[in-house]
């Protein structure tokens, strides 16, 4: 009889039930503000206000991501994901920052090119749509805001960074409007434009930077791996920790995998229970793979040979005194 195994023993899926309403609501009032917006910048030919529509676009599509990883994230590991399909949610992150990088380029060289040939604006239209999108986006940020306190998602986070970004732009639309009422001062508009987009392309860097670090399996920047080093080695039994790795599968989902050599004396089974509940108590971590080795057993070349000569220096030192 065929023997099924069950290598799914944790839980790798993520349930967000509020991150998933707050981005439906999110999605619908941007998808038709952005429908809005678009109108209104081609009918008042205000730079500042189609950057801003062109960001809003951009806010759709990373919504969209973020729906699809949210519900991807809730799928269950199959024999081919056996992380389940978590880490969508980190290439969704990714593509989010990058959209806002190239947005934020694509502003500003339209605002070199407006700075170099001005052009006439309807300021009451593009301060109208300004204002209504100042308070639409001004809300949305809030209620992204108090989501991402509530439960951490890297989506939720770069949607965040999308919206804050867009709340700037219409701050500073209205600004431009204002300026160029009464000054005259055309110039106004691309230049704000040009400082709205540097700010959406430090936000979009931000979120690259760290679904980059997740992607490339680096240890999470809140842990520090000597410090759970030297936790592990404080086990009884544990002699010594080598190849041990750390990496994030997705954000508060974290792996850790390490080699011990330990007292022969000692049952094994006991040591990996103390190394497991020392990191999922201490650090939050409960997915460890801990595998027990013996110097004389494994090979581990001369770092197997250096550890023996040290223990057995250690022990004659002891015998001495």
């Amino acid at each position: 009889m065929a023997i099924e195994y069950d290598y799914h023993h944790l839980h790798h899926v993520k349930e967000q039930s509020k991150s998933r309403k707050t981005l439906w609501v999110t999605l619908l009032l941007t998808a038709f503000f952005t429908s809005v917006e678009i109108v209104g910048g081609i009918l008042s030919n205000s730079l500042a206000l189609l950057s801003d529509s062109a960001h809003m676009i951009s806010d759709v599509i990373a919504l969209g991501l973020s729906m699809i990883a949210l519900h991807l994230a809730t799928r269950q590991p199959n024999a081919r994901f056996t992380f389940g399909f978590l880490r969508f949610e980190i290439i969704a992150s990714f593509l989010n920052g990058l959209a806002l990088c190239v947005i934020a380029i694509g502003i500003f060289i339209e605002g070199i090119q407006r700075i170099i040939h001005p052009q006439p604006i309807q300021l009451g239209l593009m301060l109208g749509i300004a204002s209504i999108g100042f308070i639409v986006n001004l809300v949305l940020t809030l209620v992204l805001h108090h989501s991402v306190k509530e439960e951490d998602n890297l989506n939720v986070k770069s949607a965040l960074w999308h919206f804050f970004g867009d709340l700037l732009s219409s701050f500073g639309v209205i600004v431009s409007s204002i300026i160029i009422y009464y000054t005259d001062l055309l110039i106004f508009d691309p230049l704000i434009s040009m400082v709205i987009g540097g700010i959406i392309f430090t936000g979009g860097s931000k979120i690259i930077r760290e679904s980059y670090l997740i992607l490339m399996e680096s240890v999470p920047e809140h842990f520090n791996l000597d410090e759970i080093r030297s936790a592990i080695r404080e086990v009884e039994g544990v002699e010594d920790v080598h190849e041990m790795h750390l990496w994030s599968v997705s954000t508060d989902h974290y792996s850790l995998t390490a080699h011990v050599f330990i007292d022969p004396n000692i049952q094994p089974f006991c040591v990996i229970l103390a190394i497991n509940e020392t990191l999922k108590n201490k650090y939050g971590i409960a997915h460890a793979t801990i595998q027990v080795e013996h110097a004389n057993i494994n090979p581990h070349g001369e770092y197997g040979k250096e550890f023996l000569k040290h223990k057995s220096e250690g022990k004659r030192r002891e015998l001495l005194t």
